[in-house]
């Protein structure tokens, strides 16, 4: 197994919200998810501090093309690399336009504080990877798990017996419980579940967590995962049968999902570094339109 070396991407100037993995082969080091171009400066400082320069980089693998994990991949992209990705993504990192218009929509004027910039990338250094597609980077075999549920065009990527799981795994930081992040527009639970049964039966020993972890206890974790997500879900649905509009539900979301972090031993810092990683009020978002399009 190859050394897996973990950047914190010191987003918001936070540790553990956000990483990304450089894995050296024999033929250079390879990149699993960039971060946002906001933390790009920060993997630049690492990726040179392991002896490194970004134009060494030739392959990038995505997760899925949200910005907190793709938004840096043009500037990868412009120094030379090829940046692997779902069919579904691909159009959307050639012209990033739509992607930045709707993030512009919810975040307006803190686009550049929290993601930066991001330019479009060249068709041809685009690679459309499908299921189970396996690629060979010197002396890496990385393989594509396409595995839907918190974005239709997610990949978790399986180097041996480990697999970067992108969003698909929750996010959990430190010792704190899993959590999964809902936000819209493709949240469908029963993709997700299926995912993890994907995740499962890859048999791995170790999940790499973007946000941010390396989890050793697969099932625990995996099954944890599963009743958060199934808690989250039937709190939403409750709200909305109660009449509650999205802007009602989200302060009382936070607060519930707050408590349920005070309630595993997580102090304040802790919780506002979730909150950080995985907004609340896009979990809301995410799962009033599971519900809606559920039902329609």
């Amino acid at each position: 197994m190859p050394e897996i070396k973990i950047i914190d991407l010191q987003f918001k100037s936070l540790d553990h919200a956000i990483a990304a993995y450089l894995l050296p082969t024999s033929e250079g080091p390879i990149l699993v998810e960039t971060g946002p171009h906001s933390t790009f400066p920060k993997l630049k400082e690492d990726v040179e501090a392991m002896g490194y320069q970004m134009e060494d980089i030739k392959h990038v693998f995505l997760t899925h093309i949200h910005l907190d994990h793709a938004g840096a991949a043009w500037a990868l992209a412009e120094t030379g690399a090829k940046i692997y990705l779902h069919p579904f993504g691909a159009k959307n990192m050639e012209d990033p336009s739509r992607l930045m218009e709707s993030a512009t929509r919810i975040y307006g004027d803190q686009m550049d504080t929290l993601w930066g910039q991001m330019k479009p990338i060249s068709a041809d250094q685009l690679i459309q990877v499908e299921d189970q597609q396996s690629f060979r980077c010197g002396d890496i075999e990385i393989k594509s798990l396409h595995t839907p549920g918190h974005a239709k065009h997610h990949i978790a990527w399986q180097v041996e017996d480990v697999i970067f799981t992108g969003d698909v795994a929750g996010v959990k930081i430190d010792n704190g419980p899993v959590v999964p992040p809902c936000p819209p527009p493709d949240i469908n639970l029963e993709d997700w579940k299926a995912s993890i049964d994907i995740l499962r039966s890859a048999k791995p020993s170790a999940l790499y967590l973007t946000h941010y972890n390396k989890i050793t206890a697969i099932e625990s974790h995996l099954s944890a995962l599963e009743n958060i997500l199934d808690d989250w879900a039937a709190w939403i649905k409750k709200q909305m049968q109660a009449g509650l509009r999205n802007e009602e539900m989200v302060p009382l979301f936070m607060a519930y999902t707050a408590d349920q972090l005070r309630e595993a031993g997580l102090d304040e810092p802790t919780i506002e570094l979730y909150e950080a990683a995985n907004p609340s009020w896009m979990s809301v978002a995410g799962l009033v339109r599971y519900w809606t399009k559920k039902e329609s």
